[in-house]
């Protein structure tokens, strides 16, 4: 029983303290929210796309050594080092490796992510490239 009225005092303290937040947020001159088309919000959506379709075979590192990397010969690219432009980016998500003359294996994502995913998964890369 004390578990319960623990746990249920936990939540009711969660829900009252995030209501809060949401009521102020607003008026907080340095904003919990990011103006939409600013470079760190297209990182951030960019970070949740690639979490949801790249980091299978890119690995959480985004250093190609994901779960399925070992299935694929060649091994999936190694995005920190890449020194590959924008576009060239963009284009190997949205029409896949073979299309690019890569790995067959990368798969189009052109017909699944809106172009505004491909150029926040582009960001996101990019953010992360260590030859920028």
């Amino acid at each position: 029983m004390k578990m319960i009225s623990r746990t249920a005092l936990s939540l009711v303290f969660c829900i009252t303290s995030c209501a809060g937040i949401a009521q102020t947020a607003p008026s907080d001159p340095q904003g919990v929210l990011l103006p939409r088309d600013s470079k760190d919000a297209a990182i951030f959506r960019g970070g949740l796309v690639f979490a949801n379709y790249c980091v299978t075979c890119h690995g959480m590192n985004a250093d190609g050594n994901g779960r399925a990397a070992k299935l694929y010969n060649p091994r999936p690219a190694n995005l920190r080092t890449t020194d590959k432009p924008d576009a060239y980016i963009s284009m190997i998500v949205k029409k896949g490796g073979e299309f690019m003359g890569r790995s067959p294996k990368m798969p189009p994502w052109g017909e699944e992510l809106t172009d505004e995913q491909i150029h926040d998964v582009t960001s996101y890369v990019r953010s992360l490239s260590t030859k920028q």
